[in-house]
């Protein structure tokens, strides 16, 4: 289909994927990538001041439960209401929202003198942090050309991870000399700075402004921007993506448990519920694991960064390989490799060379397949939806993250041995892969069809 017919209707999609990806885009990429990269810093902020914050109050690790918990608690919370708000009033206003929610209440909690005030804090941070990520996904999905649209939004993801670790680095320099409050207010501190950045540069969809039959001259506006040449004044617009059929009578909500997206989307739900439980149950107790096996506390260091060094490599892989291969065989594929390596940390964890190649392994292949997740998220939703869809996957796999950081809690403390826990996590790895290979087989040959056009 050319991007332009005799009527002098645009598909927005055909005109984005028929021309080279343009400063426009990467500007749009990067924004969303400095998005999730204070995000991850925020995320991951109460972990770091967590031993500092235990000193000065005094606090048992049960008392500090519901502190580490109200961050998470928030991310669910925030992912549920963000998305349908989002497919409403534009997938920008509500990043943006979310942005100042979350860094006005980091902001807040420097202030916090007790835990419950504390735990209120993070909990309203944590609503904006839900809100923010699945956005930027879907924004960043919505401006990349089909071809490449895997890898630009792994790519776009991974700021998520790097801001996690430099909120460790920075983390490490300043609770000594400032204190724990300090990581709190520099977690504020950021996304403020950047709302102007955001409100000035980073545009609203062009898809969710065609869906929502906004001026033609707004969408030629942008659509010139990326393509660099003057549009007709008298074009109109069309969407066609995603799989399925929309109906924009019903809410979002609806939409995506309903007709041709029920079954996808509950497997969709199941894949991001099992991932994240592996995920979150690594970030939190993994480092404590590695140390019992009776190395130092320099190799358990370094065993436990490679999760995540392997989690970043992998996304950027596995995403350049979705867009080259069926998206649906390279996660499955994936899936079943980490659950390969999960049985290898089980079997082979006294031996460090073993052991860091089963933990490089285990985050190339859940973390990275968790990421590719979002890609095909994005995909498989049509623009009426997308964003709800995206957002209600989130949210529901941060119910898998909260059951897989008390899991782990648990299995250490029946006894659970080392090979044990790691048995047991091959079962949520393979019902990912098998959630996406059932999904492949009903939606495989239909992800690139139309499915809305707007007028």
């Amino acid at each position: 289909m050319s991007s332009t017919d005799k009527n002098n209707s645009v598909d927005v999609q055909d005109f984005i994927d028929s021309r080279p990806v343009s400063r426009y885009q990467w500007l749009v990429l990067g924004l969303c990538f400095l998005v999730t990269a204070i995000d991850g810093l925020d995320t991951a902020a109460v972990g770091f001041i967590a031993p500092a914050l235990r000193d000065e109050w005094g606090l048992t690790s049960a008392q500090l439960n519901p502190v580490l918990g109200a961050s998470l608690l928030g991310l669910m919370l925030g992912a549920f209401i963000a998305g349908p708000l989002a497919d409403r009033f534009g997938r920008k206003t509500i990043l943006l929202v979310s942005v100042l929610f979350f860094g006005g209440w980091s902001l807040a909690a420097c202030a916090s003198q007790d835990v419950f005030s504390l735990t209120l804090m993070r909990l309203l941070t944590g609503l904006g942090l839900g809100g923010a990520m699945p956005q930027a996904i879907t924004l960043t999905s919505e401006y990349c050309p089909q071809r490449r649209r895997s890898l630009m939004v792994t790519t776009m993801f991974c700021g998520f991870t790097l801001g996690s670790a430099f909120g460790g680095v920075i983390a490490a320099q300043l609770v000594p000399v400032y204190g724990w409050r300090s990581v709190l207010l520099l977690g504020g501190l950021l996304p403020l700075a950047c709302l102007p950045l955001l409100y000035l540069f980073l545009p609203e969809s062009v898809r969710f402004l065609v869906q929502r039959q906004v001026a033609a001259r707004k969408v030629s506006a942008i659509l010139q921007r990326i393509s660099g040449q003057q549009m007709a004044s008298d074009l109109r617009y069309d969407i066609h993506d995603g799989i399925g059929e929309s109906n924009t009578g019903q809410s979002p909500i609806r939409q995506i448990l309903s007709g041709s997206h029920r079954t996808g989307t509950l497997l969709l739900w199941t894949s991001f519920f099992m991932s994240l439980l592996i995920i979150y149950m690594m970030t939190s107790w993994l480092p404590i694991l590695v140390k019992d096996t009776g190395l130092t506390l320099s190799q358990a260091a370094r065993v436990s960064a490679m999760f995540q060094v392997g989690g970043t490599l992998g996304a950027v892989v596995l995403g350049a390989a979705m867009d080259r291969f069926n998206p649906f065989r390279v996660l499955v594929c994936a899936y079943v490799a980490g659950a390969f390596c999960l049985m290898l940390i089980g079997l082979f964890h006294e031996q460090f060379i073993w052991l860091a190649v089963g933990v490089f392994g285990m985050g190339f292949c859940i973390s990275g397949s968790q990421v590719g997740a979002n890609a095909l998220a994005a995909s498989f939703y049509p623009t009426t939806m997308r964003s709800t869809g995206v957002s209600w996957a989130h949210g529901v796999g941060r119910i898998g993250s909260v059951l897989g950081t008390l899991s782990g809690g648990w299995m250490l403390g029946v006894g659970m041995g080392f090979n044990g826990i790691f048995s047991v996590l091959m079962l949520p790895a393979l019902l990912a892969g098998t959630a996406i290979f059932v999904m492949g087989l009903r939606y495989s040959r239909s992800l690139t069809q139309p499915s809305l056009a707007v007028h």
